[in-house]
């Protein structure tokens, strides 16, 4: 008896542990904690008071720059997870291709 598969006994390789499984359930709940967190970042936008730092920003026009900054670093991360998933999709059929 090897020493991974003697907890579960169904699973034919250590690899079937950690697949991604995408279900209906998974995407509603995907779905749904993005309504929600859309919801909250909205109702946080409007709760804000008047700022005299944005104000004075916004008169020299820093504010540009600092929104510019933002939107590279948020590009950035995004572009990076979505290279990310695409290396793990494409490692994963290789690893179902090597098993069959």
């Amino acid at each position: 008896m090897d020493p991974i598969g003697h907890m579960d006994r169904f699973v034919k390789s250590p690899a079937e542990c950690f697949k991604r499984k995408t279900t209906t359930d998974m995407r509603l709940v995907r779905f749904l904690s993005f309504l929600i967190g859309v919801l909250f970042s909205t109702h946080l936008s409007f709760a804000q008071e008047k700022v005299d730092m944005a104000d004075t920003m916004r008169s020299n026009g820093r504010i540009y720059v600092v929104v510019a900054v933002v939107l590279v670093i948020l590009i950035g991360l995004i572009l990076y997870l979505i290279r990310l998933d695409k290396k793990i999709t494409r490692l994963e059929k290789e690893n179902k291709i090597s098993d069959n």
